[in-house]
């Protein structure tokens, strides 16, 4: 068995000479090797501890920085190693200078020594129960050890000195102190040395401590969520008593590890926060960018400002270091105050990054150069006083064009540079509602498209003209819609969809609509609803004369599918199409039969409960614009992070964004004045090392596939679940070993307990490769998706998934649906789903789900991807406890027919085995299903029920022998491996009296007897509980466990044989999934606290498996 991938918590890290960052990642070390700006350059990877996991590395001082060769030690629980780091250019190699070192105690510091003799081999070792070792690597031998007179066990411990007899030992205890003693104090290898120094003050145990030899100065890092910064003075004379100079509270967490500067003290949390303090006690920056709970991984190069941190998320960051912005957060306030001031600020827009507009209730408009800093009228007009709208838009020629709004239906048109030179128009009865600027594809950059909503939801698109002075040359009304009926009917923004002729339009109601470009007005043949002014509108007013104006309904509609706060921009990218809302939620959407199409619906962050806007950049990173609570928040989806965040009092004010090449500003109106927050050197520049899997544990993994990618690379597709809410599709490439997420799915609203994948197909229209998922959890939710796969070429990893979401399935919403017919409630609100499966030989467009539960309940559920539903369709209570697993097996009989079975298993150890062929077909036959309505049927009693185990089942997997018989593997709590053997008398029964039916309708069977033929334990197989469970052919079965260990049985007579296993390094193992052939192999994946890969049987041809487009 060959591990092939490692995903695990990065435990250390290290910069080594100018550009290379070591890394530890369970007993791999990997290197990153960095260009100048700190970008990812080449990356090179060993495994070096075995069955230790690495959590330090200590680089050997070297004569000269650019040396090609660098000696690291690398440690970690109680192994030892020294490499040699090979680096010329970009390629690294990695070379052991000596065997892996095993010692009685665990490492908690090293420190390289110079011998008597100028030996070059010694390093001094902190253990575990505060003593210190002298260790000769070369020779494997441990020349000294000395103990503290107060042995108890260290939770840190950091040594000071080059040689032996300077060494200082800085210890931090169980019972919350810092003890500070000498080598030198020891007067041979018996007595036990006298700490000189006792240093209280925290009121947690100690993680992680640091020494400043420069400053004098001692920093420790505690469970009470503190720093403590401490004069020692120098180590070998330590003052007496020693004073605390500064405690930083900042984190909300436990704090893991701090580093000191000769600036700047850095702190890595629980809280996954990284946090850069001055010596005066104050946050300079924060960097927030992991996902989960913790990075328990820092190092600092203070020459480049450079700081990189590992999280358990298994992602690694570097960061850069600057100091406090100049003016605070960048917010300057203007105190409007222009000559001759009219009114006060309403309304504020941005030009560019240099200019913007202040609209007073005056009807007045002001320019505000923030260069210069200076004021200038613009324009004033009394008829645009107390209610008044305004939107701006700069052309591709530079003309900047400005449209107003008022009571009265009027609307001006007019540029910047000659504001007198504008065109005036009513166009309606009543007041403007919404104006919008949109820019339409392929047109003339002399002409703009301004859209406005108007009274009874008349929506006018006018296309504007300008001459190459800039003056307005024409407004021409060209085209009218008419918005669906609602309280608040009008528009909010709209995009041209590119070279389709259609145009996507958000309302103030949250819906979605899809008009028709018509290229005059009545010209639209195409359209579904055409109305008159004066038919229903009597407050649209014509240019053309009362009555001459038809008007077009949209053609595809998603009512409220915002919510009822609205949309708030519409954005066309890559071919698909993204609106976002006050929700706190953005779709990505297509045209599918001139109809719209929710793809996907996706929340950024928690908290962001009002997203503005979408910019996506030229370096495919993803920043949404919106507000949290009352502050501005911009996210970048790439980093997760915070950009920035300006506490403006929310987004229910005038305010406006701009981006340009060398700044960011926000404006916003606040009090009667006008607030400008201001980045001129930009977000904090941050790069992912390594992209982050889970931010939690991972609870499940399922292999949908092998696809043959560019360059006839080997590539597995995967699926993992977490408690952090979240499944990602990720691509596994087995020429690089490599691991690169292709999609994020965040729908569920509590943790993701079980993953389901459906066998897909190769589309050729398409040509891509779909698959069906399902995931399952808690709060009792279901979600479906149809997952898209192709291979492209560009994608690091040669593939991309498309995402697509189909149905989704809450009981508490079931249940309240049949309240009001059953007055019965059948549904705790915290039932859980453990496991799922897809019912074998069901296809879609009916896949039928059966699901375990918490409640005690087995589940069946249909999936209707034609009408995007999820149904109930039958359900048992036989098991009366928490049922664990679930697992499902098809039959083929005569006729080309197939029945359908399930087994469960519970926490009691049984298991239970049921015929539901019936069930079926019968709600495969109902007529209710597309209406929703179809009661679910009571399932009848299992055909066998077997108590395999004395407590819970962990694991089961089914798999059939050539004979047409059923082998069942099942793990549990105790450590055991249950067999057994079944086969399916195909005799017919009688009717199942759970059925609503009074004879069995025509075509369906009724239930088969279930056999035991077989059956055996092997008791204690693994020394924990066994989690995930394999049968990877009729003889040979792969079982994994929480004591981490991977073990291959044979299947014998009545028997289980040992065959090998192997130490894995994933924590905590929940999940456990295969996939091969005798011939190729067999890859096993684990899942828990990380990802592992392991190979059994390795070496077969490859030369077999299909070209992309196909998968198995």
């Amino acid at each position: 068995m060959d591990s092939r991938l490692l995903r695990a918590p990065i435990t250390a890290l290290r910069f080594v000479g100018g550009a290379r960052l070591v890394a530890g990642e369970g007993p791999n070390v990997v290197v990153y090797s960095l260009d100048a700006d700190g970008r990812e350059a080449g990356i090179h990877w060993q495994s070096v501890l075995r069955n230790h996991r690495i959590h330090g590395i200590k680089e050997r001082r070297s004569p000269s920085p650019e040396a090609e060769q660098r000696t690291l030690a690398v440690f970690g629980g109680k192994g030892l190693i020294v490499l040699e780091l090979c680096a010329r250019g970009k390629e690294v190699s990695l070379f052991e200078l000596c065997q892996l070192c095993e010692l009685h105690d665990w490492i908690w510091d090293l420190q390289w020594l110079a011998g008597n003799t100028g030996t070059l081999t010694y390093v001094g070792l902190a253990l575990g129960h505060n003593s210190v070792a002298l260790y000769d690597y070369a020779s494997h031998r441990t020349l000294r050890e000395l103990h503290c007179e107060e042995k108890c066990i260290l939770y840190s411990a950091y040594l000071v000195g080059d040689s032996w007899d300077e060494l200082v030992v800085v210890a931090g205890t169980v019972f919350n102190q810092l003890l500070v003693w000498r080598v030198a104090d020891g007067s041979d290898e018996e007595a036990r040395i006298k700490p000189q120094r006792r240093v209280s003050g925290h009121d947690g145990v100690i993680f992680s401590i640091c020494y400043l030899k420069s400053k004098g100065i001692l920093a420790s890092a505690s469970d009470d969520r503190s720093i403590r910064v401490w004069d020692v003075g120098d180590l070998q004379a330590p003052r007496d008593p020693v004073h605390c100079l500064l405690v930083c509270y900042g984190h909300q967490s436990r704090v893991w590890s701090v580093r000191l500067l000769s600036d700047y003290l850095i702190s890595i949390g629980e809280d996954s926060a990284c946090i850069v303090w001055n010596y005066k006690g104050e946050v300079v920056q924060s960097f927030r960018g992991h996902k989960g709970r913790s990075v328990r991984a820092v190092a600092v190069h203070e020459a480049r400002g450079w700081v990189a941190t590992g999280g358990a998320d298994t992602g690694v960051r570097l960061w850069h270091i600057r100091g406090p912005e100049s003016n605070g957060n960048g917010l300057v306030q203007l105190n409007f105050s222009p000559p001759h001031r009219n009114g006060s600020p309403k309304a504020v827009k941005l030009v560019d990054a240099s200019r913007l507009l202040v609209m007073t209730d005056a009807g007045a408009i002001y320019s505000y150069d923030l260069a210069s800093k200076r004021w200038a009228l613009v324009m004033e007009d009394a008829n645009y006083q107390a209610y008044s709208l305004l939107e701006v838009v700069q052309l591709a020629n530079g003309i900047v064009l400005c449209a107003m709004g008022n009571l009265t239906g009027h609307v001006k048109v007019f540029p910047l540079c000659c504001p007198t030179e504008s065109e005036e128009k009513r166009l309606y009865g009543g007041k403007v509602h919404s104006l919008s600027w949109a820019v339409c594809p392929g047109g003339d950059p002399s002409r703009h498209v301004l859209f406005a909503s108007g009274p009874g939801g008349v929506l006018l698109w006018l296309e504007v003209s300008c001459c190459s002075s800039g003056r307005v040359a024409s407004v021409v009304e060209k085209c009218c819609y008419l918005l669906p009926v609602c309280r608040h009917r009008w528009h909010t923004s709209i995009a041209f969809l590119p070279q389709e002729g259609r145009l996507v339009c958000g309302d103030r109601r949250g819906s979605l609509m899809l008009f028709p470009c018509s290229t005059a007005l009545g010209s639209g043949t195409d359209t579904e609803q055409t109305l008159k002014a004066g038919q229903g509108d009597p407050g649209l007013i014509s240019s053309q004369g009362e009555g001459n104006r038809p008007m077009q309904g949209p053609i595809s509609l998603l009512f409220g599918l915002h919510g009822k706060l609205g949309v708030t921009s519409v954005t066309c990218h890559d071919g698909f199409i993204y609106s976002t809302g006050r929700d706190g939620c953005y779709h990505q959407l297509r045209v599918q039969d001139q109809q719209l199409q929710v793809l996907r619906k996706q929340k950024p962050c928690k908290g962001l409960e009002w997203i503005e806007q979408l910019h996506f950049t030229p370096d495919g990173n993803l920043l949404v614009l919106g507000f949290h609570a009352s502050h501005f928040v911009l996210w970048s989806t790439r980093t997760n992070e915070k950009l920035h965040c300006v506490p403006c009092g929310g987004g229910h004010r005038s305010w406006s964004y701009g981006r340009g090449l060398a700044s960011e500003v926000f404006a916003y109106v606040k009090s009667g004045d006008v607030l400008v927050y201001q980045s001129r050197c930009g977000p904090s520049r941050q790069h992912v090392l390594r992209e982050p899997l889970h931010g939690r544990e991972l609870t499940c993994v399922r292999h949908v596939g092998t696809i043959r990618a560019h360059r006839c690379w080997l590539v597995d597709i995967l699926v993992t679940s977490s408690e952090d809410m979240t499944s990602n599709v990720i691509a596994v490439s087995e020429s690089s070993h490599s691991l690169a997420p292709l999609a994020a799915i965040g729908d569920h609203i509590s943790s993701v307990r079980a993953l389901a994948v459906a066998s897909g197909s190769w589309q050729e229209e398409t040509s891509n490769w779909s698959a069906v998922l399902f995931s399952a959890g808690a709060r009792a939710q279901i979600e479906c998706y149809r997952l898209l796969l192709s291979c492209d070429h560009d994608a690091r990893s040669g593939m991309t998934c498309q995402v697509i979401h189909v149905a989704s399935h809450h009981l508490d919403e079931h249940w309240d649906h049949m309240r009001n017919k059953h007055r019965v409630i059948k549904m705790d609100p915290e039932t859980r789903y453990m496991s799922i499966a897809v019912v074998a030989g069901t296809d879609a467009p009916c896949l039928f789900l059966a699901a375990a539960c918490s409640d005690g309940s087995v589940r069946i559920f249909l999936m209707l991807e034609s009408a995007q539903k999820l149904l109930l369709v039958a359900d048992s209570f036989h098991h009366q406890r928490c049922v664990l697993k679930v697992e499902t097996f098809t039959q083929r009989v005569a006729g080309d027919r197939r029945r359908h079975f399930l087994c469960s298993a519970a926490t009691d150890g049984s298991i239970a085995f049921w015929d539901i062929t019936a069930t079926i077909e019968h709600a495969a036959a109902a007529r209710e299903l597309e209406s929703g309505e179809l009661q679910p049927l009571a399932l009848a009693a299992p055909s066998l029920t077997v108590q395999a185990h004395s407590c819970g089942v962990n694991s089961l997997h089914v798999r059939q022998t050539a004979a047409g018989q059923y082998l069942v593997a099942s793990g549990s709590d105790d450590g055991s491996i249950h067999i057994c053997l079944i086969a399916v008398d195909t005799a017919l029964s009688e009717p199942s009296p759970s059925l609503p039916w009074a004879v069995v309708p025509p075509g369906a069977s009724a239930g088969a007897r279930i056999l035991l033929l077989e059956a055996f334990s092997r008791p204690c197989a693994h020394a924990a509980h066994v989690t995930g469970l394999r049968v990877l052919q009729p003889d040979l079965l792969v079982s994994a466990s929480v004591d981490q260990r991977l073990m291959l049985w044979r299947l014998g007579k009545d028997s289980l044989v040992f065959l090998g296993s192997r130490f894995c390094h994933v924590a905590d193992v929940a999940e456990l999934d295969s996939w091969g052939t005798k011939e190729r192999g067999y890859g096993c994946v684990l899942c828990g606290q990380g990802l592992e890969i392991v190979w059994c049987m390795a070496g077969a041809d490859t030369q077999q498996l299909p070209s992309c487009g196909a998968l198995e």
